[in-house]
């Protein structure tokens, strides 16, 4: 039987993503509902959901993914540090709950960001093996979330894969987060609303649809399990389709799904300095994992799109 799995921020588009995807691996998954707003209850919820995981996984092998994470470009500094602070608490209670007598039997993966810690990285594309070079505290407190689960494998015996990832899109992303081009594309459509863009057309970034990242995440935790990779060792892989596209690419997929090009309004923020020019990525790590097809980007703007008039129509009855 497959091992069982905690997911950690199972509500977000990625959580709920890889949710579904282990499952339909046979995988036993637990969730866990955590007041993310209160610091003080997280730590406590999630001490609680490690021994509550501990049960589950009867003193054979476990893997706990950590998909938790509210923090984009513009969070304030308090924010992060908070964010930071609840995950290495969590840590503390995974290896006092799961760790203590039988090290080496864990597996855990961290969702990181390509974008946040190679946003000021000179010379595209970036590999596993290019110097992270972040422009904002977001991508700094990546960097720092790395670190945090890298010292509790060689402290713990656990085996730990961190996922670099591309922008990620999809059926489900949370609209109120401020985040997503596709996302506020698609919004924009069903409202006719115009959308503001803050950086240039010829802006490079890798699009990955939800279902295409949360399959070769669920591949990449089964080749970790390999015995090549020794207890304690962490892997960093990047997930993404290896395929840049613009902004304006992106416009134009959209005007093939809407059937009508969005309106488009260039503005200016504060933040813009932190977004890299060019953003493409290519793994040197297990690019076997990598070699599969990823949906094109018409059809996951159209999943986007119809997901979200589902949702419109369900609160219109209301």
């Amino acid at each position: 039987m497959p091992d069982p799995v905690w997911v950690v921020g199972a509500g977000g588009l990625l959580g709920r993503g890889i949710v579904s995807e282990l499952r339909i691996r046979g995988h036993r998954v637990m969730t866990s509902s955590i007041p993310w707003h209160d610091a003080a209850a997280a730590k406590d919820a999630l001490a609680k959901g490690a021994n509550e995981f501990r049960v589950m996984s009867e003193g054979n092998r476990w893997i706990i993914v950590w998909c938790a994470g509210a923090g984009v470009t513009g969070t304030s500094q308090a924010e992060l540090d908070s964010e930071l602070d609840v995950l290495k608490s969590a840590l503390s209670s995974i290896a006092r709950e799961l760790c203590q007598d039988k090290m080496g039997l864990g597996r855990l993966f961290l969702a990181s960001s390509a974008g946040g810690v190679y946003a000021g990285a000179p010379n595209p594309p970036y590999s596993e093996k290019s110097e992270p070079q972040p422009l904002a505290p977001y991508g700094h407190a990546k960097l720092a979330a790395e670190q945090a689960v890298a010292d509790f494998a060689t402290n713990s015996g656990t085996k730990v894969l961190i996922g670099r990832i591309a922008n990620l899109y999809g059926p489900g992303q949370n609209l109120e987060k401020p985040q997503g081009l596709i996302s506020v594309f698609a919004k924009a459509f069903l409202t006719g609303q115009p959308v503001t863009v803050y950086v240039s057309l010829d802006t490079l970034r890798d699009y990955i649809f939800i279902d295409d990242a949360a399959a070769l995440l669920a591949d990449c935790l089964d080749r970790l399990a390999a015995p090549d990779i020794r207890p304690g060792q962490s892997v960093i892989k990047i997930i993404a389709t290896q395929r840049a596209d613009t902004i304006g690419a992106l416009i134009g997929a959209c005007k093939t799904v809407f059937k009508r090009r969005p309106r488009v309004v260039l503005g200016a923020s504060p933040y813009a300095k932190a977004q890299a020019h060019d953003l493409r990525l290519r793994s040197v790590v297990w690019p076997e994992l990598d070699n599969r097809p990823f949906t094109p980007l018409p059809v996951g703007i159209d999943a986007t799109v119809r997901d979200m008039q589902v949702i419109r129509s369900l609160k219109g009855r209301l």
